[in-house]
């Protein structure tokens, strides 16, 4: 008798339960149909806005990339409204407020876990929309110099002049210094040399540039100049500096100075005048010494070596 009358209430229970939520069923499907209705509603226009800002973001922007992190970001915005919006006619407003409380969470944690990503990441971002360099670009960062071969917003790949691959990290390559060859489009030579203590060197600047404006490679335009740097051990320095004509790329860079050096060289064979090998003179007329010359006169050095003191 007891295990019916148990039985019996825990079908009532069941039933009023089944039926107390039936009632509310019935009374939320209209606005259960509403929100869904709200949710595909933002789906299409969150789909037609992410068509125009893609639209747009190619006419100002090089970085595909960037461009379709721009759309997706756009339209997961406007599908997470829709949702929070279909949660308020759901009159589920406390959840809406743990969802946004959640996700500040999760956000804040996965912040501090991927502290590296996100700043190669945003280096990326800003590195796409200052363009401080492009592919195909002659650069040199970090100790690596080659073409830039691929950009992500996480790294760039650049292909060195040897044939080597290297993958950087944006962080890197947004903190340190960038030399890009290409970006200006010219490029200057600057060729160092030195001539013999001897020589005239009016006549060595006259000679020098003539010899290198005869170039068919450089870019007379722009002149070709020498400056005299120092006194050398042995031989008085200069840098001429001569702009290439047309490509800033390495091959063609390497040939100026080639033929720089070629043209110089034949130049001062021409006109006698001397590129020095290391010279040291040695000298014993110091304070407290005594001259070479009057070493050898008093029979002081044999076979070049120096003789011992008999006294």
């Amino acid at each position: 008798m007891d295990t019916n009358f148990n039985i019996s209430e825990a079908y009532d229970l069941i039933q009023g339960k089944l039926s107390g939520w039936m009632e509310s069923f019935i009374q939320m499907l209209p606005n259960f149909l509403v929100a869904i209705l709200v949710v595909l509603a933002f789906v299409v226009a969150g789909r037609l806005v992410r068509k125009g800002v893609g639209k747009l973001l190619s006419s100002v922007s090089e970085s595909q990339a960037l461009n379709n992190l721009i759309m997706k970001i756009t339209y997961l915005v406007i599908l997470s409204a829709g949702v929070f919006v279909a949660l308020s006619i759901l009159k589920l407003d406390k959840a809406v407020t743990s969802l946004l409380a959640g996700a500040g969470i999760i956000g804040l944690a996965l912040g501090f876990a991927f502290q590296d990503i996100a700043t190669n990441f945003m280096s990326g971002v800003i590195m796409a929309v200052k363009k401080p360099l492009r592919v195909g670009d002659l650069v040199e960062t970090n100790g690596i110099f080659g073409h830039v071969e691929k950009m992500s917003l996480r790294a760039t790949e650049i292909h060195s002049l040897q044939g080597q691959r290297f993958t950087v990290p944006n962080k890197l390559i947004f903190e340190n210094p960038i030399q890009n060859y290409t970006q200006t489009g010219v490029r200057r030579v600057d060729l160092e040399c030195g001539v013999s203590y001897g020589d005239d060197l009016p006549k060595v600047r006259e000679v020098t540039i003539k010899a290198i404006e005869a170039l068919d490679c450089i870019d007379k335009d722009k002149g070709v100049t020498l400056f005299f740097k120092e006194f050398g051990g042995s031989s008085i320095n200069y840098q001429i500096r001569y702009w290439l004509k047309e490509s800033t790329e390495q091959g063609a860079y390497l040939n100026a100075l080639s033929e720089g050096i070629i043209a110089i060289k034949k130049a001062y064979d021409s006109n006698g005048i001397d590129i020095p090998f290391p010279i040291r003179t040695l000298d014993f007329g110091i304070k407290g010494g005594e001259k070479l010359s009057a070493m050898i006169q008093n029979g002081q050095m044999s076979n070049g070596k120096l003789a011992s003191n008999p006294q």
